[in-house]
């Protein structure tokens, strides 16, 4: 079946790509991201996150004027990165994309959509699990049990609050101030963004999860972290608007 048509509109889309140790992926990774046929100006920005193998020097050799490559000196973490990310971004809207092939960003139009026409501001990707898509049972698990806690928290009803397509207006993220470093960036988000009365709107997206043989990084630990954040997060009180 043909894509519909998505309306073109004048603002810029920053794909902000958080990358570590991805010497064997990041070069495609960058090739998928600039090969979308977008509806919007868009432009890419990688943190190369402190990656100990080829990672740098693979990324210093692409060229793409779209293309906005920084490093960071040591690993900081997939929080931090973003935060770079955001400020080195120029775009209207953000979406995060990883470098590790898990996500397609095909989907990002698909994304854009409900903002285009007027439907929303924030818009998550929900992942459909699958024997095919989830290396294990216990992660699809865990991220039900996340999902489950913010949903009882904040009294919604998110289908998949872990996933890496998060798309919003680049102003929201810098508003809501960030300060997880790592993985628990993704719960600060959402808890922040929830408290704050913006629901997110949701697109089903595609998701092939890799193994951690083939470099998978998130571990149970951050699972119990995500838990921590959404209850702190809750019991604050909404901020003031500007």
């Amino acid at each position: 079946m043909a894509q519909p048509e998505i309306p073109e509109l004048a603002m810029k889309l920053s794909i902000l790509m958080p990358v570590y140790n991805e010497e064997k992926r990041v070069a495609e990774a960058v090739k998928q991201a600039l090969d979308v046929d977008y509806p919007t100006e868009i432009e890419l920005v990688v943190v190369d996150d402190g990656s100990r193998d080829r990672t740098a020097e693979i990324l210093r050799g692409l060229t793409d004027e779209r293309l906005n490559v920084v490093v960071h000196p040591r690993n900081k973490g997939k929080g931090a990165a973003i935060r770079t990310a955001v400020q080195n971004a120029t775009g209207d809207y953000m979406v995060i994309l990883d470098a590790d092939l898990e996500y397609d960003p095909q989907d990002i139009p698909r994304l854009l959509e409900p903002v285009l026409d007027g439907r929303a501001t924030v818009v998550y990707g929900n992942r459909t699990f699958g024997s095919h898509s989830s290396f294990s049972f216990w992660y699809v698990m865990g991220n039900r049990a996340v999902t489950t806690a913010a949903n009882m928290l904040y009294n919604c009803y998110l289908g998949d609050l872990e996933t890496c397509f998060k798309l919003m207006p680049i102003a929201l993220y810098r508003s809501l101030q960030v300060r997880s470093a790592g993985f628990g960036m993704e719960a600060e988000v959402t808890g922040k963004l929830l408290r704050n009365r913006h629901r997110p709107f949701e697109v089903p997206i595609s998701y092939r999860a890799r193994t951690r043989e083939e470099g998978k990084k998130i571990t149970w630990k951050d699972g119990v972290e995500a838990l921590w954040i959404l209850s702190r997060e809750r019991v604050r009180k909404p901020s003031r608007p500007a």
